[in-house]
C-alpha cells in the first residue's frame, strides 16, 4: 500500500521537473484512473503483473528529451540541469519510492514535444484499522525543538519543512551548507538539530558538521541519502554508526529516528 506522504513527495518531485522544462511556461497535466493492465501490455512492460492499476500522470508541454537522456532519467545524480541547480536525485528517488510501493513508472518524451510520467500503483482492498489510522494521524513526537533542514532540492526542503511542523517542531530551511552556516554564524539561530543532506554541491553534509561543530561540539545532526547507510560508509563519507536515515522515508520513519536522537538512542560516532 503506498504511504501518502511519499506519494505527495512523487507528485511534488514530478511538478518541479516540469516547471524547470518550461522556463517561459506552459500546461502542467495531472490526471488520475482506474485501468486494467492486461497480458498484452504486461508483456511488452517486463517486471509489471496483470491487474487492476491506479494510474496517475504527469505530463508537460515543455522543452522534452530525446531517447539518450531518456534512458538516464531515472539514474541517481544524473541531470541536465545547471552545476548548484539540483544534486539529479529527485527522478531516482520517485523511481524508489514506486517500486517500493509495488508500482511502476514509465516516461514518455520527444524533443520539442513535452513530457509525460505514467505511475501504475496497484489496487487495494485492503481497509485500513481507523483506529491505528487515527492513531497515526496524532503523532506528535515534538515539543517545539528547533530543526534546521539542509537540503538542496527545492520540493523535498519544502516537504521536510511541512512534515516536521506537523510532527510539533519548529523547522528552518536552507537550500546548502552556506546558507546554513549564514544563518547560524550570521543570523545567530540555534537549532537543536541539524537534518541535512549527505551529498550536496559546494559543501556536503559532513563538512558543514565539521564547521559548525567547532563552536558547537555536541549539535546534533541527522543525515539523509538517496544511498544506503552502507554504501555511504563504504565509501567513506559517514562514520559507521552515525546517525542516519534514507530517502525515500515515511513519516513515521522521520519520526521514530528524531526521537531516538533526542532521547539519546542513536549514539553519533564522528
Amino acid at each position: 500500500m503506498a504511504d501518502s506522504s511519499q506519494i505527495e513527495q512523487v507528485i511534488m518531485n514530478l511538478a518541479v521537473n516540469a516547471r524547470d522544462s518550461m522556463p517561459k511556461g506552459g500546461m502542467l497535466l495531472i490526471e488520475t484512473s482506474n485501468i486494467e493492465l492486461d497480458e498484452i501490455y504486461t508483456r511488452k512492460h517486463a517486471g509489471v503483473k496483470p491487474g487492476r492499476y491506479v494510474m496517475l500522470s504527469v505530463t508537460d508541454n515543455g522543452c522534452g528529451m530525446d531517447k539518450e537522456i531518456l534512458s538516464q532519467v531515472f539514474e541517481p545524480f544524473f541531470t541536465t540541469k545547471e552545476k548548484n541547480e539540483g544534486t539529479g536525485l529527485g527522478l531516482s528517488m520517485v523511481y524508489g519510492i514506486i517500486k517500493q510501493s509495488g508500482g511502476n513508472i514509465w516516461a514518455y518524451s520527444e524533443p520539442g514535444h513535452g513530457t509525460t510520467f505514467k505511475i501504475y500503483l496497484p489496487q487495494t482492498n485492503v481497509k485500513q484499522n481507523r483506529k491505528k489510522a487515527a492513531a497515526e494521524k496524532k503523532i506528535t513526537a515534538g515539543s517545539g525543538e528547533h530543526i534546521l533542514v539542509v537540503e538542496d532540492e527545492g520540493s523535498l526542503r519544502k516537504l521536510m519543512e511541512t512534515i516536521l511542523s506537523q510532527l510539533g517542531y519548529k523547522v528552518c530551511i536552507a537550500a546548502n551548507g552556506g546558507e546554513a552556516l549564514h544563518l547560524i554564524e550570521e543570523k545567530m539561530l540555534e537549532p537543536d538539530l541539524i537534518i541535512t543532506d549527505v551529498i550536496m554541491p559546494n559543501m556536503s553534509g559532513r563538512e558543514l558538521m565539521d564547521q559548525l561543530r567547532r563552536n558547537r561540539p555536541d549539535l546534533k545532526v541527522l543525515y539523509m541519502s538517496g544511498y544506503t547507510n552502507n554504501a555511504i560508509a563504504h565509501h567513506g563519507v559517514l562514520n559507521p554508526g552515525t546517525p542516519f536515515i534514507q530517502k525515500p522515508f515515511t513519516l513515521r520513519d522521520i519520526d521514530k529516528k528524531i526521537r531516538e536522537i533526542f532521547q539519546g538512542g542513536v549514539e553519533d560516532s564522528r
